[in-house]
């Protein structure tokens, strides 16, 4: 059969024809979805896939505001920023921590301390994208040979960073503070938003108390990044708002003479502006480098600080709470006559010891023969101690704790000074409810000479103090003297919670005080060698503090006591004694004699302040140049 009579030609056409228009509806079809596809995608969606695309090239960092600095009286600088360079990693972009440690550490010298440290952070809870630190303080050849390898290092950068820096770091670390990283705790209370990128914050004393206002505000910026994550230029930036520098009432030049007066020495030595309460000096010895703790003290530094016998990192001036001793006969001078328990005129025979009743137990005075007939102003000025039992023993532990807890004692009467402990004033309900024992006629008999259970830190002794000089007027410790801004320093300080001190008779405070001049310059007083020569009047009260107790009839020989067991000197005392300009508090811890020890480094502060440093600053010294009697 013919080949022609099978095929149907036009069938053919007819087939193609409806396959062609088949595929040309679904060849259209599908270019229909992706120009629907694209329309969504550049233009329904268009911002999603911005911001989408955005992020892998745009990131919001933030950036932290600049510490306030922190100055003294003088505009000296106690605290400044430094920039230092240190090596960071950020987890979520690094390939192979293990690796990239490994190489990091081939590079540069990285200790077990600082890979412990870094492993202890990787662990803590932190922020996303957020830098670790692994190493600080890089120097140049360091950060050079980081630079040639830092392409084979992603999530490894070389950060520049303004760090603390605490240019007379031993003189004002009990003084200032310090800052240090931010901890585990501290993340959870402190503002996550206002801290993101800020790496410290104030750990103690002003740094920490006054940290509000030194940390700022934190600013943010608009970087552009390559594939690797690595800043390529900045696209937009809200910059930080820098933290207040701080103006302190403290005189660096009195801190560090203070310091000097005690080198070699364990004390402390805290000198008050009576007139305002500012703080001019906050000594205690041994000081310690504070420097070491912004960007993490080293095991080996901080154990040799923590294990020294001299314990430099505590601080005596606020936290050190001791027997007054006879440091705090003014005040409880100022008590009985106000009180009634005694009068000016009232004269006693001290025979060199007391008792409470015939027979009883016999407490001693200093002075083993007796001061003979003594009234208030001897008892004051020759530190009698039998005259007080007698006052204590009248007044009674009621009467003594009410005035003394309006000279500030048993209590934190200071503004903004951090840390500062409130030493003991005991009562009768104190001693039931620790002791479970009544108060008796004798524990008032120690505590009228500031021994038995009272304890006061050297910073409340120096409040007490001032409280005299200013005759009855309250003036609450403060560091803070200025803040170098808009903002006024009542906005950031506590009230002021104490009333004056009112006495029925007014002049019974000069009276006092003219026992403490006669300590001084009296021809009996404890002190007056000390005194002897000076161009102003000073008054004073020289003490001890007994580090362990005698039996009632056993000796005191110094010789045979081990240093450390030797009885604290104290000194308190303010000049010049008609209008104040210094009141200072000086405790120098196994010194032996208030009068020997303690005094001597009070009068040369006193030096110091009226006859240099404020004859310098062209300041007018009232009572200087008068000759003391």
């Amino acid at each position: 059969m013919p080949w022609g009579e099978f095929k149907d030609t036009a069938a053919e056409r007819r087939l193609f024809q409806r396959r062609t228009l088949v595929m040309l509806a679904f060849v259209m079809l599908a270019i229909g979805g992706l120009i629907a596809r694209m329309y969504q995608l550049q233009v329904v969606e268009h911002e999603v896939y911005t911001t989408l695309s955005d992020k892998n090239r745009v990131q919001v960092q933030s950036v932290p505001p600049p510490r306030g600095l922190v100055y003294d009286r003088n505009d000296t600088l106690l605290a400044e920023n430094r920039p230092v360079f240190s090596v960071t990693l950020v987890p979520e972009r690094v390939q192979g921590m293990d690796d990239t440690l490994a190489q990091l550490g081939k590079i540069l010298e990285i200790s077990d301390e600082d890979r412990e440290r870094f492993q202890r952070r990787l662990q803590e809870p932190r922020r996303p994208f957020q830098e670790i630190p692994l190493r600080y303080d890089l120097n140049e050849q360091e950060m050079a040979r980081l630079a040639v390898h830092r392409h084979e290092l992603p999530g490894v950068e070389v950060k520049a960073e303004l760090v603390r820096f605490y240019p007379h770091s031993e003189l004002t670390a009990h003084a200032l503070g310090f800052v240090g990283r931010i901890n585990r705790d501290e993340l959870q209370r402190i503002d996550p938003v206002n801290y993101a990128g800020t790496n410290y914050i104030g750990k103690s004393g002003i740094e920490r108390f006054y940290e509000e206002i030194l940390h700022g505000q934190v600013g943010y910026q608009h970087v552009e990044t390559n594939a690797r994550g690595r800043t390529l230029r900045v696209l937009e930036r809200e910059n930080p708002v820098p933290g207040e520098d701080l103006q302190l009432h403290l005189d660096l030049r009195l801190q560090q003479r203070a310091h000097e007066l005690l080198d070699g020495r364990r004390g402390a030595i805290i000198a008050i502006e009576p007139d305002t309460g500012g703080i001019l000096a906050l000594a205690s010895v041994p000081g310690f480098d504070a420097n070491k703790f912004v960007t993490g003290i080293s095991v080996n530094d901080y154990r040799e600080l923590s294990d020294s016998k001299d314990k430099p990192l505590f601080n005596r001036a606020l936290r050190g709470q001791y027997p007054p001793g006879s440091t705090v006969k003014p005040m409880l001078a100022v008590a009985a006559l106000d009180s009634g328990a005694t009068t000016r005129d009232y004269t006693i025979w001290d025979p060199g010891h007391f008792r409470l009743r015939e027979g009883g137990r016999l407490w001693r005075d200093w002075k083993r023969t007796g001061h003979g007939w003594v009234d208030l102003k001897d008892a004051v000025a020759e530190s009698c101690d039998v005259y007080f039992y007698e006052v204590a023993v009248e007044m009674g532990v009621d009467t003594m704790h009410s005035y003394l807890s309006h000279f500030g004692f048993g209590e934190d009467a200071t503004l903004d000074v951090s840390g500062a402990l409130s030493g003991l004033l005991p009562s009768r309900d104190w001693k039931r409810a620790v002791r479970n024992e009544p108060w008796y006629p004798g524990d008032s008999v120690n505590m009228g000479i500031g021994q038995g259970f009272m304890l006061a830190t050297p910073l409340q002794l120096a409040t007490a103090t001032a409280l005299i000089a200013n005759r009855g007027r309250w003036v609450e410790p403060r560091l803070l003297k200025d803040i170098k801004g808009d903002r006024p320093v009542e906005e950031f300080l506590p009230a002021e919670t104490h009333e004056p001190l009112n006495l029925k008779n007014s002049d019974d405070w000069e009276y006092v005080v003219d026992t403490m001049v006669e300590v001084m310059h009296g021809p009996k007083g404890t002190a007056r060698s000390v005194g002897r020569g000076a161009s102003y009047k000073m008054a004073g009260k020289t003490g001890t503090a007994q580090v362990f107790s005698l039996a009632e009839d056993e000796e005191y020989d110094e010789e045979e006591i081990r240093e450390r067991l030797r009885d604290h000197a104290l000194f308190v005392g303010f000049a010049p004694a008609d209008k104040p300009e210094i009141a200072v508090a000086v405790i120098v811890e196994n010194g032996g004699s208030g009068s020997g020890t303690a005094a001597p480094v009070a009068r040369a502060l006193f030096d110091s302040w009226l006859l240099e440093y404020n004859q310098a600053d062209g300041a007018l010294v009232s009572g200087v140049g008068e000759v003391a009697n």
